[in-house]
């Protein structure tokens, strides 16, 4: 009697999953430059409000942000580049500077409560400050045209080479009626 081999069976191939278009979008705008400089920013501002409680905590509070806002930051900075082209420009700007940074804390305060991070008040209270200006910086640097991702945007060493002339212009746009 004699055995045959029968060829394996094909691989079935997974279905893709359906996104919805609000989420599809987003994913396509992700803002690299916002994850990259965000991240290292936050993990910073985290790293010395926690050394307070020492180097192992001020390391943890460090990574846990830079992993949180790796992923979290793209999002926000492309949603803040799609509030930069939105009008009325109040309104865009009122979204921007109040409604993603609350959404982005409620979220941060999570990871960090679940991770355990020691100085979690003073942290979060930190990074609410740094939000409230860096996210108008970022609005008004997108405005024109910094920062931006995709097609209307230059590379990041373009934009840093912009950023210390538009720092100064928003820090005297107040006193300009601007």
């Amino acid at each position: 009697m004699e055995l045959t081999r029968r060829p394996p069976a094909p691989l079935e191939r997974p279905r893709p999953v359906a996104l919805p278009p609000a989420v599809r979008a987003l994913a396509a705008s992700w803002n690299w430059k916002a994850a990259v400089c965000s991240s290292i920013v936050r993990a910073s501002l985290f790293a010395a409000t926690n050394a307070a409680a020492g180097f192992d905590a001020a390391a943890h509070a460090a990574l846990v942000e830079l992993s949180y806002r790796g992923v979290a930051s793209g999002v926000y900075g492309a949603a803040t580049q799609a509030l930069s082209r939105a009008r009325p420009r109040w309104c865009a700007t009122l979204m921007a500077v109040v409604c993603l940074p609350l959404a982005g804390h409620g979220v941060e305060w999570l990871v960090h409560r679940a991770a355990g991070t020691a100085l979690l008040s003073a942290s979060i209270s930190a990074s609410v400050a740094l939000s409230v200006v860096s996210t108008a910086f970022n609005l008004y640097a997108m405005r024109r045209g910094v920062l931006v991702v995709g097609p209307a945007g230059g590379s990041l060493a373009q934009d840093f080479r912009r950023l210390p002339r538009l720092v100064a212009e928003f820090l005297l746009a107040p006193f300009r009626g601007v």
